[in-house]
């Protein structure tokens, strides 16, 4: 695969790093990748684990950014904490002050029920009650 064939791909299709709909209709995304339910090819599972991975790294830098006290998390509660940014993105973690500050303060008890007492908890369900039982125990249990 030459360079030039991508750079010639690029300027016909364009570069897109979100979603949109092609002069077809069809939802597309990157250099003409059509994604769309009806006829588009999607993502393969090693495209969508490379996607995972990425959002991975980029939450984990986030949560290590923001918080001093990230790193000093044992493993379980750091893949709490990565579930849980992950889902609310760094803006709306950050409103979750008590339970943050709960976290801080190595009172994982009381972190765990303040995440849990939220709207967030309310939406998410089981995956509140899996997440919490990790900050609160250290241990990782599915919870279904």
């Amino acid at each position: 695969m030459s360079e030039r064939l991508i750079k010639m791909l690029k300027r016909h299709e364009g570069v897109k790093s979100h979603a949109y709909k092609c002069s077809a209709g069809k939802v597309t995304v990157g250099v003409g990748r059509n994604i769309d339910e009806n006829g588009g090819i999607g993502l393969t599972d090693s495209e969508i684990d490379m996607l995972l991975a990425n959002d991975i790294k980029r939450v984990e830098q986030e949560l290590t950014d923001r918080f001093s006290w990230y790193r000093n998390l044992d493993s379980v509660r750091r893949e709490a904490m990565i579930d849980i940014a992950f889902n609310l993105g760094i803006t709306k973690l950050l409103g979750f002050k008590k339970a943050l500050a709960a976290m801080e303060s190595g009172d994982y008890y009381w972190a765990s029920t303040e995440f849990n007492a939220s709207r967030w908890a309310e939406q998410v369900g089981y995956r509140s009650d899996e997440l919490c039982d990790m900050i609160e125990t250290g241990e990782y249990r599915v919870i279904a």
